[in-house]
C-alpha cells in the first residue's frame, strides 16, 4: 500500500474541491488504497488559515474528514521529527519533510506543490 505525507494546502484544497490542486495529488488523495499521513504542522496551520479567512474549511471540518476516513493518520511532532528536520527549511516546511524522513520506508512521497520542499530534493513530492 503506497503512504503519502499530505502537505497543508493540498489537504485544505482537497477537501474544498479547489482546481488548484495539482492532478496527480488529487488522484492520489482519491485512491482509497493509500494512507494519508497528515503531520501535526498541517493541522495548526489550517487552524490559522482559517482563523484568517484565507481557507473555506475550519480545523474542526479538517478533523471530522480526517476522523472519518481510516486512510488517515495524523502523526505527532516528536523528537524523531524534531532531529529529522533540515535547517534549511522553514519551520513549518521542515516539520511537513521531517515526518516524511521520519516514516522514509513507508512513505512514498509528499503531496505539495511547496517550491521549496520539491527543490530541497530531501523527499519525492508529488503534485
Amino acid at each position: 500500500m503506497k503512504t503519502y505525507v499530505v502537505d497543508t494546502r493540498a489537504l485544505a484544497w482537497y477537501l474544498d474541491d479547489d482546481p488548484r490542486l495539482g492532478a496527480k495529488a488529487e488522484a492520489i488523495l482519491d485512491n482509497r488504497r493509500v494512507r494519508i499521513i497528515v503531520p501535526v504542522i498541517v493541522l495548526t496551520e489550517i487552524k490559522y488559515l482559517a482563523h484568517r479567512g484565507r481557507i473555506a474549511q475550519t480545523l474542526d471540518d479538517v478533523l471530522r474528514a480526517i476522523n472519518s476516513d481510516p486512510r488517515c493518520t495524523i502523526y505527532p511532532v516528536d523528537l524523531s521529527v524534531v532531529l529529522a528536520v533540515s535547517v534549511d527549511l522553514d519551520i513549518h516546511d521542515s516539520l511537513i519533510v521531517g515526518t516524511a524522513l521520519v516514516q522514509r520506508e513507508i512513505v512514498d512521497g509528499i503531496l505539495t506543490r511547496d517550491e521549496v520542499i520539491v527543490a530541497s530534493g530531501l523527499v519525492p513530492t508529488v503534485w
